[in-house]
């Protein structure tokens, strides 16, 4: 994935150079970081293989390679390799990365053990010098079998990398985010490798050569004039917010980060700019945080599925959608087949396909349901079997990667939903939406057994602002862009809190919600319905959900403790208290579904 900013002629070098590999990429994803220098006519020219992203307005290397990384994300990569417009890597660059990745040994023994989050090459300028900006230092702290293994793969172990040539594990950016775009200018990549890094392996791979074509052979003390703001700036951002840094290193980084702008002071010819920078970069960084990635690329023209939607340019044209569901060893083989048939066979818009995903070995029962619904079903079924139960955030990314169509709409296997549900749902994602969600009803025994009504906030930008403290969409009726999930990660392993994991990191990452307020699903409320929403293990998830907020910066501090005061403490009052509280704020009380 490359980043350019009116640098046309190095960007085609890059190009014919990316072409060249002896392992070439799967997908060469381009960023245009509004280049108005003829930048636009060489992609378009080149566009047969590239997947090209155009901002309108400059967002800097940060902002270009989080758009970027979206969508390279959407085509479920092993690797990302991340590169700057003016690197020309050499044939084998790419190979000798790869082939650290997949062959780093770990542990005394040498065995193959957890894949390095991150892998550098080795930076030279033009004459083939080391380029002192992007020559990444050794780990401080590695222990003697740390470096033995790097050793064995011909590596160094490092603890940060540049993005001129950076290559990241794509399950650890879906885990740990993208890059912060509001970084704009300096510590971008600093930041971005030890927030992957942190507690993970990272490698300075010397037999993976590039050159970084600069026009000068500069240092990091070379004076940065009136963008010293931003050095500041995210300086002081990365040591009070950012993830990446423990707090020893923290203060380790700081003073090093002191003593460099000492000497930036006393080598610069222009120090009343420095100054002034100095003053406003400690304010701001002090006093604001990084707007969400979402924010910042919205404003410069880009949304998740930008590009997939050129291929469905309007709602004039209706898109075909997938249908996914899970199921597993519990479900009610009776539940199961209502589900189906109200979301299938009853719809007055019916899904193009039904991902039907069995997660895991299940009773003899529902494995003859399964069957039936399979060969009865008026659309085409891709039934996905799991060797094992993985759970229902894993199975899901697995349904996932079986759905044939961009639209997604989920269902859970005991729920039913209301005949014009897709009729009036998926003509909102066609129109522009990323996902859309509706109400829902609460029913016991049967669906005119009604015992509560959820109705989720409808407007935009009431949903972006609340989902920092509680889900704005209700699961079981979602429909959603594969692109828009993909970008955010997909599911992931987050038991129990899964979906709100996920729709918090979609949106946090740009994508455009909506919610119908009419109940479109019933929402079956069995025996222990309630207690299922308290207890120590949903404590424990509602702690890691929060957790993950905060390292992913979706949440402040003040958020993050409010949450887990509030969120963690309705999960411990006694069942009755929170079934109360329950029916009070969320499922209030309707007559009968009619």
């Amino acid at each position: 994935m490359v980043v350019t900013w009116n640098r046309r002629d190095l960007l085609a070098e890059s190009l014919a150079a990316l072409r060249a590999q002896t392992l070439p990429p799967a997908r060469i994803v381009v960023v245009d970081n509004a280049s108005t220098d003829g930048t636009a006519d060489l992609l378009e020219r080149e566009h047969a293989d590239l997947e090209t992203v155009r901002l309108s307005r400059n967002t800097g290397g940060a902002g270009g390679f989080a758009a970027g990384m979206e969508r390279a994300l959407t085509f479920e990569p092993d690797l990302l390799w991340l590169l700057d417009d003016d690197t020309v890597p050499t044939p084998t660059a790419a190979e000798r990365l790869v082939g650290a990745w997949s062959t780093y040994p770990s542990g005394r023994s040498g065995s193959p053990g957890r894949r390095p989050a991150v892998l550098a090459s080795r930076v030279v300028w033009t004459d083939g010098r080391d380029h002192p900006m992007n020559t990444p230092r050794a780990r401080p702290g590695a222990t003697a079998s740390e470096r033995a293994a790097a050793e064995r793969a011909g590596c160094v172990p490092i603890r940060s990398a540049s993005f001129v040539s950076l290559m990241c594990d794509a399950d650890v950016v879906r885990e740990r985010g993208l890059p912060i775009a509001d970084y704009f200018l300096w510590n971008d990549d600093f930041e971005y490798s030890t927030r992957l890094l942190r507690g993970r392996v990272g490698l300075y791979v010397r037999d993976s050569l590039v050159e970084h074509r600069t026009r000068t052979f500069g240092s990091t003390d070379a004076d940065p004039g009136e963008r010293f703001f931003f050095e500041v700036r995210n300086k002081v951002w990365l040591f009070t917010r950012s993830p990446g840094l423990s707090p020893t290193e923290k203060v380790l980084y700081a003073g090093s980060t002191g003593r460099r702008w000492a000497r930036t002071f006393a080598r610069s010819q222009d120090r009343r700019t420095l100054v002034r920078g100095l003053a406003r970069g400690l304010v701001v960084g002090a006093t604001t945080r990084p707007r969400s990635n979402g924010a910042v690329l919205r404003e410069a023209g880009w949304s998740p599925h930008a590009g997939v939607a050129e291929d469905h340019p309007s709602s004039r044209e209706p898109e075909p959608f997938s249908l996914l569901l899970a199921v597993w060893r519990r479900d009610d083989p009776g539940f199961l087949r209502e589900a189906f048939v109200s979301s299938v066979h009853e719809q007055t818009r019916r899904p193009d396909q039904v991902v039907l995903v069995q997660d895991g070995p299940v009773p003899d029962g529902l494995a003859a349901t399964l069957a039936d619904l399979v060969a009865h079903s008026p659309v085409p079924v891709e039934h996905v079997k799991l060797a094992r139960n993985v759970g229902l955030g894993p199975a899901l990314d697995q349904g996932l990667a079986a759905c044939a169509h961009e639209i997604v709409a989920r269902m859970d296997a005991d729920d039913v939903s209301l005949p014009t549900r897709f009729e009036k749902q998926v003509p909102l994602v066609e129109a522009g939406a990323d996902i859309v969600g509706s109400g829902l009803v609460e029913f016991g025994s049967s669906v005119d057994d009604v015992v509560g009504h959820r109705t989720p906030p409808t407007d935009p930008d009431v949903i972006r602002r609340v989902i920092a403290f509680r889900d704005p969409f209700n699961h079981p009726t979602v429909v959603y862009r594969r692109s828009a999930v993909q970008a955010a990660g997909g599911y992931t392993d987050m038991a129990l809190m899964e979906d709100y994991l996920l729709f918090a990191r979609m949106l946090d990452a740009g994508a455009r919600p909506a919610n119908l307020a009419e109940p479109l699903v019933c929402y079956r409320v069995g025996a222990g319905a309630y207690a299922r929403r308290g207890g120590r293990r949903l404590l424990r998830s509602e702690l890691a959900v929060q957790r993950r907020f905060r390292q992913l910066g979706i949440t402040t501090r003040r958020q993050y403790v409010r949450n887990v005061v509030v969120r963690g403490g309705y999960r411990l009052v006694p069942e009755a208290l929170r079934t109360r509280a329950y029916r009070a704020l969320i499922a209030n009380r309707r007559g009968r579904l009619r």
